[in-house]
């Protein structure tokens, strides 16, 4: 016959449900670790594993002086990784030695009879082998005992690494698009990248390569000193023992490069405890004849996996820094030829107005001796000479007038004329402008 007491005892029934984490508690010897065995426990703790165990919510609790761990099945995929299953049972400075810091004060906080929140807060942990950058939302809050005294504190959590780095990386894409978007020229898009790259926390560090008859030069340089040997000024397509840009340049892909450590020694990103190792070098531009122009050397964040998000971050951050190379060169080209073309107008002016001058001179010329003849009385000319001679006034006139048009459209188009607008016989002007073909018409 089961007592009541025989099922307090009962692991099975004690540590009931709670999917494979339920399961790993009720198969372990509690006994070998500080809590003991199962029937020794205080209903206090019971009573917390119970709800710990089918809520779906992560949750963790830290039980005892030496804070000995229990965890959920949520707990388990969001924030053990390969620490579990050692972390069940295992005391909590033990197995979160690289994020005690953090931790143990908020603890001692519970211990001292208070609760402590914390809202999308930093925490490097080791949950795949590196410190891994993670954010994470979680309360602490005293668990008490049967007489009342503190024995445990009980943690609920949600992961928000996604949410804080995705608002992240959309703020400095938003910010990069707007700062290169008043950019006049390609230099000016290379120190806007410089200047928007070098705080950044996604990034280590980020160089730019713009590449002209077969050497690459530096220019753009955020997170590292220019002309060390991770940043040289300049470098052929042939040297791949610091950078692989000759390659990229010829294939027009990326590609990864994962020892840097080997290449340049220890890279240190103050914003982050472990040094940088790997690096994405991408094309950006290519130039009139699809060869690649300007080549990315992004530094690989150590706290962080290239997953698909952070590959897809630096992909279309390559591409927004190529497009705004591309925009602001195409605007740049159409500046040029707005400004030569503006200087032909200006030699096209100074031209006009050089000739009419010099036309006016023989047409003065022309003109005084016609008059002359015209009016001569003495030795009047012969109704067919008159003809002719008049003919010839009227062109030469009509001539003298056409320069001296020209010489006004030209002190127009320097600015410095202004016109007057007066009423004209249009019927003049045709029959006068008509009358310089009627010898033509006349003898064909």
């Amino acid at each position: 016959m089961t007592t009541m007491h025989d099922r307090d005892c009962d692991p099975q029934q004690v540590l009931a449900g709670g999917g494979e984490m339920g399961a790993l508690m009720r198969a372990m010897d509690w006994s070998k670790t500080p809590v003991g065995p199962v029937e020794t426990w205080p209903q206090s703790l019971r009573t917390v594993l119970s709800i710990l165990l089918i809520s779906e919510q992560p949750m963790f609790l830290w039980w005892g002086e030496e804070l000995i761990q229990f965890y959920n099945d949520s707990y388990m995929r969001v924030v053990a990784g390969r620490k579990h299953p050692a972390a069940l049972g295992q005391r909590g400075a033990e197995c979160w030695k690289e994020a005690w810091h953090l931790c143990g004060p908020l603890i001692d906080t519970v211990f001292a009879g208070g609760a402590t929140y914390v809202n999308k807060g930093l925490v490097h942990i080791d949950r795949d082998g590196f410190l891994e950058e993670c954010y994470f939302s979680y309360g602490f809050t005293p668990v008490r005992d049967e007489t009342g005294r503190v024995a445990g504190v009980f943690v609920v959590t949600s992961e928000t690494t996604g949410h804080v780095i995705g608002e992240r990386r959309l703020a400095l894409l938003r910010q990069l698009s707007l700062r290169t978007a008043l950019d006049r020229h390609v230099a000016d898009v290379f120190c806007s990248v410089e200047a928007m790259l070098a705080p950044s926390l996604d990034l280590s560090f980020a160089l730019i390569y713009e590449v002209r008859d077969g050497i690459a030069m530096l220019v753009t340089c955020a997170g590292l000193a220019r002309g060390t040997a991770a940043a040289p000024t300049e470098l052929t397509l042939d040297d791949h023992s610091r950078w692989p840009i000759g390659n990229v340049v010829r294939s027009g892909q990326e590609a990864l490069v994962e020892d840097l450590d080997a290449r340049f020694g220890a890279l240190h990103d103050d914003a982050w405890p472990e040094p940088v190792t790997r690096a994405l070098v991408l094309p950006l531009t290519q130039d009139a004849g699809g060869s690649t122009r300007t080549v990315l050397v992004a530094g690989l964040s150590p706290c962080l996996a290239l997953n698909g998000e952070y590959h897809n971050f630096i992909q279309l951050l390559s591409r927004q820094i190529a497009d705004s190379l591309s925009s602001t060169l195409a605007r740049e080209q159409e500046q040029q030829r707005a400004a030569k073309l503006a200087e032909l107008d200006r030699a096209k002016t100074a031209f006009f107005s050089n000739v009419s001058h010099e036309f006016r001179t023989p047409l003065t010329l022309i003109l005084g001796p016609l008059a002359d003849a015209l009016a001569d009385r003495e030795d009047p000319l012969s109704a067919n000479q008159r003809e002719r001679f008049e003919m010839a006034r009227r062109n030469s006139l009509r001539l003298q007038k056409l320069v001296n048009t020209l010489l006004v459209f030209s002190r127009i188009e320097a600015g410095r004329v202004a016109a007057h607008y007066q009423p004209m016989d249009l019927s003049a002007v045709t029959a006068d402008l008509a009358s310089a073909f009627r010898s033509l018409v006349e003898t064909a």
